[in-house]
């Protein structure tokens, strides 16, 4: 079992615990160990193997938490788990998760009608059966349809990049009010999430309800959710929420903090306000009834010992470890991309017009690496006709001398029943090889795991492109042990990808860690399939830095001669 999987069983675990209303600090305890594994850049089976090595030296992670993760990883199962999940029905950890229903009221949802699950629960409200109960009442009965309601419409997430937009539009608008002095970003937006399911505003004015009356006007807002005094929710008419706050001016650093997350992060921070003896909240930083700290973020973060923390970082995962923080990777720091293709195979412009969009980026170098021949849904490239490319790039480099430095690559597939799709002495001839599976992906485990093994060890191979498969929101990820993948790609000084597509961002921040740890460098590409998609290297630059990557973690950071230097001394080893 991966990290993930391991996260996932102690996450539910605690809910169900908190369900039959055990202990706090024990609940607790299992949510902190499933956050600190789920977190991990390396396996927790590589650690448990390690005799040397306990999991419960970890912060957040108690020796009944270790033990259970043994016996998980031994027999898959945890007895404890199995027992609950074998009283208490499925359907009352999805009512858990309705905004407005903690464990407590789910447990008398469940007590006195016998409420096992979300459709169960919306007959009974519109029955008006829940109002009839103590601690409920009409006004929290239709608050549960309306919750019901909104969930339905939101509980997906949206790519980043795709709330980006949104979130520009809408700052824009909102600076450009009469009497609004400041209007920034939060939550998991700011932090650079890869999705986000909702988006969070703060905002400094004058008059609080001006700001909130052109939010509610803009076009696309489809519903005013929730409205007071100095909050204001609305949901957009694609089916995301937006939350705005109107903060004072004095509090603004501390709100921005708070409300930036993450809870992990927030809680970190305030204990250590309370190791130095304030208290930290959404309004400021106090000594007593006395303001330390509160219009200036960076303020709070120095009073309490710490330098400012970059948004990426605030996971509590690094950020309290590292001393001094990690130099962030910067995108003015990347010189070229890897990985693009052209109307030779599923591309939108050509050769030429690839490399005249580089050249307005402001890039060094690219690679073209259009798919081979596997492909053939992209009409990919068997070895006459990706020859007859390369000639074609041989005639563009003397064109661009001087401009660019043009690589001649290849996407290379995997093949199902192992090996290369190119034989060698082809790939031979190329500057760079990406080697990628897009066929065979509910292969098992151990066929996937085997056919990237193989080609990390082909001498050819430079680089493992979106290692994983996913496409978020869409399509999760193969089953692929990438714990064994990064071990063989540090013996074997193969690099590993981190595709730049919003869809895609693969590898995902955890993993960039591990690749660091591992010293393995990450090439971050674009995989652009038309010229605007060479802008998307920027989605990379910010994962990247979730991972806590610098620039001498990235392999395109290097200038082309130290670049080829690397990619040569993969194929001499």
């Amino acid at each position: 079992m991966n990290n993930e999987e391991i996260a996932q069983e102690l996450d539910e675990l605690a809910e169900l615990l908190e369900f039959r209303g055990e202990n706090t600090f024990r609940v607790r305890a299992y949510r902190n160990g499933a956050r600190a594994i789920r977190g991990l850049p390396e396996a927790v089976s590589e650690i448990l193997g390690d005799p040397d090595r306990r999991l419960s030296d970890l912060p957040g992670i108690g020796e009944a938490i270790e033990e259970k993760v043994r016996t998980l990883l031994t027999t898959h199962h945890i007895p404890q788990l199995e027992k609950l999940r074998a009283e208490i029905p499925a359907g009352v950890l999805h009512m858990m998760r309705v905004p407005g229903l903690g464990a407590k009221k789910v447990a008398a949802l469940h007590s006195a009608l016998g409420i096992a699950n979300i459709d169960q629960l919306r007959m009974a409200c519109e029955a008006g059966k829940v109002r009839e109960l103590k601690g409920f009442g009409a006004k929290t009965e239709q608050n549960i349809l309306q919750s019901l309601s909104r969930t339905e419409i939101t509980e997906r997430r949206i790519l980043w990049a795709d709330a980006e937009r949104i979130v520009l539009r809408v700052l824009e608008v909102l600076r450009k009010a009469d009497g609004v002095l400041r209007v920034e970003a939060a939550g998991s937006f700011r932090r650079g999430r890869e999705t986000v399911g909702d988006i969070d505003l703060l905002a400094v004015a004058d008059e609080p309800g001006s700001v909130m009356d052109v939010l509610a006007e803009q076009s696309d807002v489809a519903q005013v959710l929730v409205r007071g005094e100095t909050k204001m929710s609305v949901l957009t008419a694609h089916g995301l929420q937006i939350d705005l706050r109107v903060v004072a001016h004095d509090s603004f650093g501390a709100a921005w903090q708070y409300f930036t997350g993450s809870k992990e992060h927030n809680v970190h921070l305030r204990s250590l306000a309370k190791q130095h003896g304030l208290k930290l909240d959404e309004y400021g930083l106090w000594n007593g009834d006395k303001s330390v700290a509160g219009a200036d973020e960076q303020q709070i973060y120095k009073h309490l010992g710490l330098p400012w923390i970059p948004p990426e970082l605030r996971e509590d995962r690094l950020e309290f470890k590292s001393r001094p923080l990690p130099d962030l990777l910067e995108l003015k720091q990347l010189r070229g991309d890897l990985h693009m293709h052209t109307t030779d195979t599923d591309g939108d412009h050509s050769l030429e017009e690839m490399c005249n969009a580089a050249v307005e980026a402001g890039y060094e170098y690219i690679a073209i690496t259009d798919h081979s021949r596997r492909v053939t849904m992209a009409r990919g490239l068997d070895p006459k006709r990706l020859r007859h490319q390369w000639k074609a790039i041989d005639k563009l480099r003397e064109r661009f001398d001087g401009k660019l430095d043009i690589l001649k690559g290849v996407e290379c597939d995997i093949l199902e029943s192992g090996g290369m799709d190119l034989p060698d002495d082809v790939l031979a001839e190329a500057d760079w090889v990406l080697a990628s599976v897009h066929y065979g992906q509910r292969q098992s485990r151990e066929q996937i795991t085997d056919r990237i093994l193989g080609a990390i060890e082909n001498r050819y191979v430079s680089c493992i492109a979106h290692p994983t498969g996913r496409l978020l929101t869409r399509r999760p990820a193969y089953d692929v042990d990438l714990d064994a993948v990064f071990a063989a790609a540090a013996a074997n000084g193969t690099f590993m990808e981190l595709n730049a597509n919003p869809w895609r961002l693969d590898l995902d921040d955890v993993r960039c860690m591990a690749a660091k740890q591992l010293g393995i460098l990450v090439a971050i590409n674009t995989d652009a399939h038309a010229t605007v998609e060479l802008s998307n290297l920027r989605y990379g630059v910010l994962q990247a830095r979730r991972g806590g990557l610098g620039a001498h973690d990235v392999l395109n950071t290097l200038p082309v001669k130290k670049l080829r230097q690397r990619i040569a001394q993969k194929r001499s080893a």
